[in-house]
């Protein structure tokens, strides 16, 4: 994350107190807080969806190739000349690192 210090942060506030002025200020922290909140509910979905994902692949639930290709291609795995498994192992791959903190 940015190392932002009590100077920096002085000066950032005090550049959007004289941006939006006074009035403006509440409204404005609303709607950052309302955005950090939609961007927090995203992405807790979306890593409950991958958790079902992967459940899913353990499964066997996924069995064509053509859905297979499909997943790995949403999930930005590359497909030419791979085997199912390799698919597979390859999307649990990039399930894990989108999980992992």
């Amino acid at each position: 994350m940015l190392n932002i210090g009590p100077n920096e942060l002085l000066l950032i506030v005090l550049i959007v107190f004289l941006l939006f002025g006074a009035s403006k200020l509440p409204e404005l922290a609303r709607s950052l807080g309302r955005a950090k909140a939609e961007f927090k509910k995203a992405e807790r979905q979306a890593e409950l969806e991958l958790v079902e994902f992967e459940k899913g692949i353990r499964e066997g639930r996924y069995k064509s190739r053509e859905e297979l290709e499909r997943v790995a291609r949403d999930l930005g795995v590359e497909t030419e000349g791979k085997s199912d498994e390799e698919l597979v192992r390859d999307i649990r791959g990039v399930i894990r690192e989108k999980s992992e903190p």
